[in-house]
């Protein structure tokens, strides 16, 4: 099954989604108490768990576009979020080895992506 381009995007929207639901998360943390009422009333954890939920859902859509294998990496990128959105909201610092971090699961997830287009080259010389 050759995978398709919709859905490598739909599976990067994703996981930028779920990266937005951590950044959520970790600013309602900040105000959470053990108390059902403040809990239940935490705008930022809802807006995380919802955004958590559509993700799910839509990385489900993905995967009937395409091999598990090439598409299931991608949610790699979600460190990548998470760095880039932690610097912006939360106002962290990246240092030399989270930005090295970065770059080698990028590289990775473009190799896994042209190890894929090589297999298909080879099934294809193969069948015809």
């Amino acid at each position: 099954m050759t995978t398709k381009l919709w859905a490598v995007g739909l599976m990067l929207f994703t996981t930028f989604l779920t990266s937005s639901a951590q950044i959520f998360y970790k600013i309602g943390v900040e105000t959470l108490t053990l108390d059902l009422f403040a809990l239940i009333t935490n705008v930022n954890l809802i807006i995380g768990l919802f955004l958590y939920a559509i993700g799910g859902g839509l990385m489900i859509i993905s995967f009937r576009g395409g091999e598990v294998s090439v598409l299931y990496p991608i949610v790699a990128t979600s460190y990548i979020w998470v760095s880039f959105l932690s610097i912006i909201f939360l106002n962290e610092l990246m240092n030399i080895y989270k930005w090295m971090g970065v770059s080698i699961i990028f590289l990775g997830i473009v190799s896994i992506g042209f190890g894929s287009k090589e297999v298909e080259a080879k099934e294809g010389a193969i069948v015809s």
